[in-house]
């Protein structure tokens, strides 16, 4: 996503957790903070992302809504390669376990981890810009930065998974526990491991690349709407 929006300047702000680098676009209408979760030039890996500074560093900005985006591999055929979905649940699978209530005994609600409010605004700027959005996708978070075997996608197809990605749970859970409103929309690059021959870091990129526009329109017409 690096390079699609237009930047008037960036940020490095520093947190209790770390640094984060933050940049400062526009819509042409409307100012926002773009930050990019892997770093600048995507050098981090889905393992060493500081997702607490990221998070602590947009609630620091004074940022109450967070429209995050990810590449997926699609595990149901609810959601096509190629096309876009909407995230209403997460399955956290890995060994994270992020939370900024390390000291304390803080139990933050998670029944409803994406913003429905926010959502809304997602799916009516999809209808405006005729944007075939896919809602009500269950998410399964894992650590990578290695892909899933195919025995892990028939068990996550069962545990009734819709698309599996390495980012999606430790940022809706720190967004939620700072209370700001969070939704997540999704590309699917590939079909899960076993439903095609093999998974490789090339597709995803390629396929990525090409829905930029189009995210960017869905991003931006979401955004002005807020």
């Amino acid at each position: 996503m690096e390079g699609l929006f237009s930047v008037k300047r960036k940020e490095q702000v520093r947190t209790r957790y770390g640094f984060a680098t933050v940049f400062l676009c526009s819509t042409g209408r409307t100012e926002f903070f773009f930050l990019p979760r892997h770093g600048e030039g995507h050098e981090v890996p889905p393992h060493r992302i500081n997702f607490k500074a990221n998070l602590r560093a947009l609630s620091a900005l004074g940022v109450r809504s967070v429209i995050a985006t990810g590449a997926v591999g699609s595990i149901s055929r609810k959601l096509g390669v190629g096309e876009v979905g909407l995230l209403d649940q997460f399955i956290d699978a890995s060994k994270r376990h992020v939370t900024y209530f390390d000291a304390r005994p803080v139990h933050v609600d998670m029944t409803h981890p994406y913003d429905s409010g926010l959502k809304e605004k997602v799916a009516r700027a999809a209808s405006s810009a005729r944007i075939t959005l896919t809602r009500g996708l269950t998410y399964v978070s894992v650590d990578g930065p290695r892909y899933e075997t195919a025995a892990e996608v028939r068990m996550f197809g069962m545990l009734g998974g819709d698309v599996v990605g390495m980012t999606g749970a430790p940022e809706a859970i720190l967004a939620n526990e700072l209370g700001l409103r969070y939704a997540s929309i999704v590309v699917a690059t590939n079909w899960g491991a076993g439903m095609q021959e093999r998974v490789s870091h090339e597709e995803v990129v390629a396929l990525m690349a090409r829905a930029a526009t189009k995210l960017k329109r869905l991003i931006e017409d979401t955004i002005d709407s807020l």
